[in-house]
């Protein structure tokens, strides 16, 4: 965790209060979120390889992009070229919450021979105002589960905007750092770190990454996850 709050916050703060602003216009709680209208995606292993779970909301299941230009199939094919025997299961559904995630988790990790999941949840708590210590919970519950199947864990956390009031700002921002801290699991400070408020590389919602956007993410999680990898 060697990645400085200080470094990423302004950026951070100022893109989630865009977020904050472009959602919450609407009244009817099953459009607000990120990507919340796109059909469930469900996961698909086809290989018999050890798998990589891409566990999240439309920032993993590609919102607005085809599916080769998603992070896990791009992560497919960085693993591919490096000479790594993994399947990455793409189990994005967009508009999750921490909740939704605990309620099919168990499902998810029922596949074969599952070694690591990227956990990327919590956006969507956030648009929603849901109390952090729900959404803490939720994933302290999803992360327990995991690892009682000897599942390694990468988390990546988000950041709350001044918006939200200074002790919501703080429970929030904080929660991330403390669990990955707590269960002693790799952290990704900021998923969207050098594609945030960049237009070029984000869609028109200005919100959800463009095909561009979506190379850096994967590659941001690439970094973290690397050392978690065995060679074949």
């Amino acid at each position: 965790m060697n990645h400085s709050i200080r470094t990423i916050g302004l950026i951070s703060f100022t893109f989630l209060a865009a977020l904050l602003a472009a959602c919450a216009s609407t009244d009817n709680p099953s459009e607000i979120g990120l990507g919340a209208n796109r059909p469930l995606k469900t996961p698909q292993a086809t290989a018999d390889r050890p798998k990589i779970i891409a566990f999240g909301d439309s920032l993993t299941a590609g919102f607005g992009l085809t599916e080769r230009e998603s992070y896990p199939y791009l992560l497919q094919e960085r693993l591919n070229a490096e000479g790594y025997n993994y399947e990455v299961v793409n189990a994005g559904v967009s508009g999750d919450t921490s909740l939704g995630g605990l309620e099919r988790v168990d499902w998810v990790l029922e596949q074969d021979d599952v070694q690591i999941v990227i956990l990327e949840l919590g956006a969507n708590d956030l648009l929603r105002g849901v109390p952090v210590s729900k959404m803490k919970s939720n994933l302290d519950q999803i992360i327990r589960k995991a690892k009682s199947k000897n599942i390694e864990v990468l988390l990546c956390g988000m950041l709350a905007p001044p918006t939200m009031g200074a002790d919501y700002q703080r429970a929030y921002s904080a929660a991330f750092p403390d669990l990955a801290h707590e269960h002693g699991v790799k952290y990704l400070p900021f998923l969207l770190d050098n594609i945030a408020l960049k237009r070029e590389l984000n869609q028109a919602d200005g919100i959800h990454p463009n095909a561009e956007g979506t190379k850096i993410m994967m590659e941001n999680i690439y970094k973290e996850l690397k050392p978690l990898l065995k060679s074949s």
